[in-house]
């Protein structure tokens, strides 16, 4: 399967006192507010590019895990994924993956091994130079 998708930014002013919006192909964001403040300061509402990443690693992981779990004859009731990631002196130092899953029949010896799996092959996984830490929980 081949398949591309768009996003756009447009950045106005300087890097500390300027502005951007984002833009995806698909308009779920439109024209979102980022800002040096929103990244480093959090002091308005707007995203960052960190949060982002976050967002397309938690959400990535989750549909990946979901069908590593189906090729196991397993069906997920919830993975509730969380992503932390960690910002230092220029660069992305780490991503942690906070994981609760409740997948009713499975032990979770091999539910751990299914989300390690998942961590390993994930495309956003694949595509950050970084540390990637997971946390699974199995949850009745």
């Amino acid at each position: 399967m081949k398949f591309t998708r768009k996003a756009s930014a447009l950045w106005e002013g300087s890097g500390k006192d300027g502005h951007g919006k984002l833009t995806t192909g698909s308009k779920v964001l439109e024209n979102t507010s980022y800002s040096f403040h929103t990244r480093f300061e959090n002091g308005e509402k707007g995203t960052n590019p960190e949060e982002l990443i976050g967002a397309a690693h938690a959400g990535c992981f989750a549909m990946q895990l979901s069908f590593l779990l189906n090729e196991s004859d397993f069906t997920a009731t919830s993975l509730d994924v969380n992503a932390v990631v960690t910002f230092e002196d220029g660069s992305i130092k780490q991503v942690t993956l906070n994981l609760e899953g409740k997948v009713p029949g499975i032990e979770v010896t091999q539910f751990n091994e299914i989300a390690n799996k998942a961590k390993e092959i994930c495309p956003i996984s694949k595509l950050l130079n970084t540390e990637i830490v997971l946390n699974a929980r199995l949850i009745s």
